[in-house]
């Protein structure tokens, strides 16, 4: 990704903070009526869910199909298989979305009309203490979605390349001093164990600016997008939707930063994931694949975000396939 592409105001994903005790769950779904809606789902259709987690959208979709509807169920992260329902109609695939085509084509199917995507960290990933996604809790520094890579954040911080770390914090966290702070991690990791949430947080207590929690959170989101492959993840299952979707098929995306919203809008609106530059010596010859249905991100209303403050930087985004 280039530096280009992510240079604007971003605004760090802000589902890191407890729920209240009456809204306790696995994953209380985001924008739940307004992304089902988005689908425009035929009762006999064939649907996506591209982050099953709690299950609260797939619910949903299922409740609109017919017996010959199907919805297909990706989740990278095995916890979210406890939350299936018996069902024969869903058919669950325990793999990142990023290899949505190849599982699909295992199971015969090449068309879809409808693709959901709620991206980012589930609540019962961020409340699990022993996952290290929160800065809430001690714990390993792990922050690995699918528990069968090998890649943790630990080991990020403690191998990366001093202009490595500086890149990841620039780019996915926004981070303010993320040179100083790439510089320390180098500078401490040898003599400072940082294996832990707290002891992470601790050894770079000194450099933190501003409030203690925003710069945690800028620099955890930093650090799990880079874990877990995020933006490369969401584009390839982007360009993967293109040919999944039949003409008319909608696909509808719940982002939780800018990062991701960013790339959504401009593949939706231009089919690339760059600002494109002008150049009057070139003509593009290939026109746009998609619609957009929704011409601003939708977001929460005030009742969603009192029900679930983890809400409130989601934005859902919603195009038809032409």
């Amino acid at each position: 990704m280039s530096k280009q592409e992510i240079k604007y105001n971003q605004k760090t994903d802000t589902t890191d903070q407890p729920l209240s005790q009456a809204t306790e769950a696995y994953h209380l779904p985001v924008l739940l009526q307004e992304a089902i809606a988005g689908l425009n789902i035929l009762p006999d259709g064939i649907y996506v869910d591209c982050t099953f987690g709690g299950g609260g959208h797939s619910k949903e979709i299922l409740k609109r199909l017919n017996e010959r509807g199907k919805l297909f169920a990706f989740d990278q992260d095995a916890d979210a298989m406890k939350n299936l329902p018996a069902d024969k109609r869903i058919v669950f695939v325990s793999h990142n979305f990023r290899h949505l085509q190849r599982f699909l084509r295992l199971h015969k199917t090449t068309k879809v009309n409808g693709i959901l995507a709620d991206l980012g960290v589930s609540s019962h990933q961020f409340d699990e203490q022993g996952r290290g996604f929160s800065i809430r809790f001690d714990g390993d520094l792990d922050m690995r979605m699918d528990k069968r890579q090998s890649l943790t954040a630990f080991d990020v911080v403690s191998k990366y390349s001093e202009e490595q770390l500086h890149k990841i914090f620039e780019l996915y966290g926004e981070v303010t001093n993320s040179k100083t702070l790439a510089r320390a991690i180098v500078n401490l990791r040898n003599n400072a164990s940082m294996k832990t949430i707290r002891n992470f947080k601790n050894a770079l207590n000194a450099l933190v600016k501003g409030n203690p929690n925003k710069y945690f959170a800028q620099v955890f989101q930093a650090l799990r997008i880079e874990v877990n492959d995020e933006l490369g993840a969401l584009k390839e299952m982007l360009e993967q939707a293109t040919d999944l979707l039949k003409p008319g098929g909608r696909i509808a995306v719940i982002t939780f930063h800018s990062l991701e919203d960013r790339i959504v809008k401009n593949f939706f609106k231009k089919g690339s994931f760059e600002d494109e530059q002008i150049n009057p010596f070139t003509q593009s010859i290939a026109g746009p694949v998609f619609q957009a249905v929704t011409k601003k991100p939708i977001t929460p209303d005030d009742k969603e975000l009192k029900e679930n403050p983890r809400s409130r930087s989601a934005k859902l985004r919603v195009a038809e396939r032409l």
